[in-house]
Formats: structure tokens, C-alpha cells, sequence
């Protein structure tokens, strides 16, 4: 495999990655790609991915050429007109009674496709919209309906953490989480405390869930009766990061048991 990049079609967009064997890539470039869909506009974000492709059968598409001032101005152009086209596809839904929330638009580098993204809590009949959108713009319209973590990342804000959501500001992709990670992590089950901004639960509970299966390995629960030097007794508080646990025993007070130490530290009378 030749030189590889890896380029965004958005601000803070999925990363995808080319070949960029045949053109000379300085940092910073925005570039013009060969798509399944015709040519894009994409900026470069990593110049030497730490990707292993030789492994990959699947042949990579190709980095054109350097983006030039003449791209950049279609481009620009592109994404105004996408912006006018958002407005209208607004105003069209609402003649036609759909209930839809649209969210973004685009249009395709070579203005072939305009893409609309919306929500809806619905499954929408947006036929007849197409076919009116298509008589204006003159080209293929194609509307997919996202969930409200796209709609998140799109409109950004702050999460519940003071700092910009991480949708919005650096996560390229938007992983699955499940409550069985708040679990994992022994977190109250307090939708204010797991859920963002959108509602749903939050991203960061995927960053550190790794670590807390590892580290949860050999660990009792509270509630469970263990043994220890002491005498037999009740764990009623678990820290999963430190691999401790504290157990009440009878007649003897609390003792904090540590997985990784050479014996059982401090007793907490």
C-alpha cells in the first residue's frame, strides 16, 4: 500500500481514508476525492494514519488532486446553496404537512445529489417532497432520516461536563453505549446523572469501560458476604479503579481488602 491519508468531508466528520500516492500532500491541504458518488471536496486531518492496510483486500479510492482556489470557490458555493436548500425543504414540508425536522443538507462536489438529513419520531412518506425539491434543484435528492445523537452532533452545546459535547468537538464516530456500561462502572442509574445532552446515554461512559471489565475481574459485589483474615463479612463499598473493596465484619469493625497489594492495608475501626 502506497501513501495514505485520511480525510473529513465535515468539520469533525467520520475520517475516511485514500490513496494519495499519486499527488504530494502537505499538511493542511484540502484535497479533491474519488468517491462512490462522484468527486468530493474533503480536508486532510491525518497525513501518516497508524492504519494497517496491507491486510485490507479492499482496494482504497484515490486523492485526485490538490484542491485549488477554483475548487474551494464550487465548494463554497456548494455549501451556501445547500444552506438555502435546507430552508426550503423546510418550507416544503410544512405545505405538505410532514413532520420532520431537518438538520443539515449538502450538496455533492460535482452537484449531482443533494443530501437532507431530518428526525422525526416517524417514519415519513417524503415522496412527494422529493419530487418537488427535485424540479427546483434539477438534480438526484436523497433525505435519510438520523437519530438525535447526529442531531446532537450537529447543533453542538455543552455537556453535562461544562466542556463542548465530545460528539461535536473530536468523536469521529458515535459508538454504541449501553447501560450495562453505567453498570459496569457502578454508577447510579440516574437518568440525569447517565444521559447527555440529547437524552440518550452518554458517550463517555465507552472511554473508561474497558478498564472496569478488566479491573472488575475477581471483584465481589456489594452486598456479597466474603472471607477474609478477620473473619467472615459483608462488602459494602467496591472501588473498581483501585481494585478495593471494604468489608464489614462483626465484631471487628471495616476492613478495605486491595486486590493488588501485598496484604490488606489499614483497618478502618
Amino acid at each position: 500500500m502506497g501513501k495514505v491519508v485520511g480525510v473529513s468531508f465535515k468539520e469533525n466528520g467520520k475520517i475516511y481514508y485514500f490513496d494519495a500516492s499519486k499527488v504530494e500532500i502537505t499538511d493542511e491541504d484540502d484535497v479533491i476525492v474519488e468517491t462512490e458518488k462522484g468527486l468530493e471536496y474533503a480536508k486532510i486531518v491525518l497525513k501518516n494514519p497508524d492504519v494497517d492496510f496491507e491486510s485490507d483486500d479492499k482496494e482504497l479510492s484515490r486523492v485526485i488532486r490538490i484542491a485549488t482556489s477554483k475548487d474551494k470557490n464550487t465548494y463554497n458555493k456548494n455549501k451556501k446553496d445547500a444552506e438555502k436548500a435546507l430552508v426550503k425543504a423546510t418550507e416544503l414540508s410544512e405545505k405538505l404537512g410532514l413532520k420532520m425536522t431537518f438538520v443539515d443538507s449538502n450538496f455533492s462536489f460535482e452537484r449531482s445529489q443533494l443530501m437532507l438529513y431530518f428526525i422525526s419520531e416517524n417514519r415519513i412518506d417524503f415522496r412527494e417532497l422529493a419530487k418537488e425539491l427535485a424540479a427546483i434543484y434539477k438534480t438526484r435528492i436523497e433525505l435519510r432520516q438520523i437519530g438525535i445523537r447526529d442531531k446532537a452532533k450537529e447543533i453542538s452545546g455543552l455537556g453535562p461536563c461544562g466542556r463542548k459535547l465530545c460528539c461535536s468537538s473530536f468523536l469521529n464516530n458515535l459508538d454504541s453505549v449501553s447501560i450495562s456500561m453505567a453498570k459496569n462502572q457502578n454508577l447510579a442509574l440516574n437518568p440525569a446523572k447517565i444521559n447527555g445532552s440529547c437524552g440518550r446515554l452518554l458517550c463517555c461512559l465507552t472511554y473508561e469501560d474497558e478498564l472496569y471489565e478488566e479491573n472488575r475481574k475477581g471483584m465481589p459485589e456489594v452486598g456479597d458476604v466474603v472471607e477474609t483474615k478477620f473473619g467472615e463479612g459483608s462488602v459494602i463499598f467496591i472501588d473498581i479503579p483501585n481494585r478495593k473493596y471494604i468489608v464489614n465484619i462483626p465484631e471487628h469493625g471495616t476492613e478495605t481488602i486491595c486486590l493488588n497489594c501485598k496484604d490488606y492495608g489499614k483497618s478502618n475501626k
